[in-house]
This record gives structure tokens, sequence and C-alpha cells, in this order.
């Protein structure tokens, strides 16, 4: 049986729904685009966010006790094809989709096998044909994320050693983004909980293999519209974004008496629920994304400024469902102190 929800109306003083969601009112005559190529400006959002890859909540490292480590991330994402369902579709009228994003973090050892995690992104998205001024990209902080991160195995074999980690996080939205604003909307909408499982195996010659596994449950994100299609009827703003599991392995090398780490890696992760992209209709939060990516990433530790790290990264998403083809490319610089003696 079908479920049909009723809730009251969005309460935001601007209504921007009827600008920026309505294809036949809004793509068709204003850009005097035909009605199946118009369609193709509300293709999939950028729903993965790619955070940086040095000493955070997804990694085997850990900062030793009154210990200290500020981030800074900027990365480059950017498509110009996208799955709908698992049809690979080109973008048509908007071309190449756009991304920056920056984010500050911060990593702080609570205890030697503890450590937390804080981190917001500033993310602006953007297309090289706005048609003709009528769509705008987004911009704006995202969302804010914590987490801890605590070391429950740490054993030492004569050839290498074993760790076992465990992550719980939160995250949720610190600015009214519009979340309904595909593809340029600057995240999902929704809280998120996440439960992370971590075993990473060390051997003496500095080769590392790990393995992750994540659940993460979300909520519900405010649309600015009070009725939408998922596999059935729903009068209410509110979408609920799937949950998703995610799995990622790394193979990587510590080289130059470790001052240079060195990894290539795969991440998938998958929807439990939600709806596909119908035909030239409008991606939504409530669609179910599926990805593969793979990527290489590179940690470099300046000899003469103690503390002092840089991280070049590279991922481009291989395959997936409702999700964009797309590459990523970032860089970031890593301080490490002690904040207490």
């Amino acid at each position: 049986m079908k479920k049909y929800i009723l809730l009251m109306p969005s309460r935001h003083q601007i209504n921007l729904q009827k600008l920026l969601l309505s294809t036949i009112n809004y793509c068709g005559p204003l850009t005097k685009i035909s009605p199946n190529k118009s369609i193709y400006l509300f293709i999939i959002g950028l729903f993965i966010s790619t955070r940086l890859q040095a000493q955070t909540p997804s990694d085997a490292l850990m900062m030793k006790s009154n210990q200290l480590c500020i981030l800074l991330d900027y990365n480059y994402s950017s498509f110009d094809h996208y799955w709908e369902g698992e049809l690979r579709r080109n973008n048509e009228t908007i071309a190449m989709v756009k991304r920056n994003s920056v984010m500050p973090m911060v990593a702080i050892g609570i205890f030697d096998d503890l450590n937390f995690y804080a981190g917001v992104p500033y993310i602006k998205t953007e297309s090289t044909e706005p048609n003709g001024g009528k769509f705008a990209g987004a911009s704006g902080f995202q969302d804010l994320s914590i987490a801890l991160k605590y070391r429950w195995l740490n054993k030492q074999f004569e050839k290498g050693e074993l760790s076992g980690l465990a992550t719980i996080g939160f995250s949720t939205p610190i600015t009214n983004y519009l979340p309904d604003y595909m593809p340029y909307s600057i995240g999902s909408g929704a809280p998120e909980l996440s439960y992370r499982a971590i075993v990473e195996y060390k051997n003496i010659k500095d080769w590392y293999f790990r393995g992750a596994g994540t659940y993460l449950w979300r909520g519900y994100a405010e649309a600015e519209r009070d009725y939408y299609y998922n596999n059935g009827s729903y009068y209410t703003p509110w979408m609920d974004v799937p949950n998703a599991f995610s799995t990622e392995f790394v193979v990587g090398k510590w080289l130059f008496s470790k001052s240079l780490q060195i990894q290539v890696s795969y991440f998938g992760s998958k929807s439990l629920s939600g709806d596909d992209i119908r035909p030239y209709n409008p991606a939504q939060p409530t669609n179910k994304v599926n990805i593969d990516r793979i990527g290489i990433f590179s940690h470099y530790f300046f000899a003469n400024v103690t503390g002092l790290g840089i991280v070049v990264y590279h991922n481009r998403i291989v395959a997936g469902r409702n999700a964009p083809h797309m590459n990523t490319t970032g860089m970031g610089l890593t301080y490490y102190f002690n904040y207490r003696k």
C-alpha cells in the first residue's frame, strides 16, 4: 500500500520553488529551450562531497594526547555526464557543472586512543553555460560535521601491527540552503549520523592495507514545494533522504623515513532505499544514489618546518546510479602542534 503524508507547508519567507523547480513554466518559455532538453537543467546534484583524507575520521591515523592538527582543504569537482537511474546521460544545456569547495577542519587528541574532529565546508557551484543567466549557481557554508574516533585495538606483531578503530559522527546543515535545487544544491539538507569500523594492517616495510565499513543514517530535508513523487504521492515539503552503507579499501606506503605517504583507494556507497530519477524529470534528495569511486592520494611532511604538511589527491566516480560522473582534484595543508605541555 502506498503511503500518503499530509503536513503543513514550508514557512520559509522566500519561496524559490516556482522560480527554480518548474520545468514547464520556467525552463521552457523563459530560456526558449525545447521541453526535452530543458529537463537536463535538473540532473543529479552534488550529493557526494569529497573530504580531506589526512587525519580524518575515516583513516587509521591518531593524534597523540594534547596534540592538535589544523587542516585546510581546497578541491575542485566537475562533471558533464550523469546517471539517470542506470542510464548514463549528457548534461546537454548546462554543459559542465563545477563545484569549488574550501573546508577547514580541526583534529584534537583528547587521549592517545581518542580523537575529536570538527569541520565545515564552504561550497560554490556553477555551470559553464548558465542558460543566458537564467540559472545561477549556489554558494554558502554547508554542514557542520563533528566526530569521535576511538582506537580499540593496537596489536604488535613480529612483522607488522594491526589496528582497529571505530568512529561515530554527526553532521547537520548550518545555513538555510535549498537542497532541492539540482544540480546546484550544495548539500542534501538533512542531518546525518555515521557509524564506521576501520581495520588496518601495516608491515615492517611500511606498506599498509586498510578496510572500512560505514552505516549512514539520514533524516529529512525540507524542500520549497508541498508535493513530490517518490514511488507514490507525498503532500509535504519534507523529503526522506535514504540511509546508506559504504565500504572503502586502501593500499598505501610510507616513504623516505615516513615523510611521504602515498595510497590508492576504492570507495563504494549504496543507498538502502529511494527512487530513481524519472526520465526528463528533476533529481531530488529522495533518489537512490550509488557510486563506485577510485582515487590516489599523497601527504608530504616538510623536514625544515616541524608539523607542516601538504596533501594532494584526485578521485573519479567510475560507475553509479542517480549520480554524477564526477572528477575531483584537491590539495590541502596540515599543521600539527602541541596545544598543551
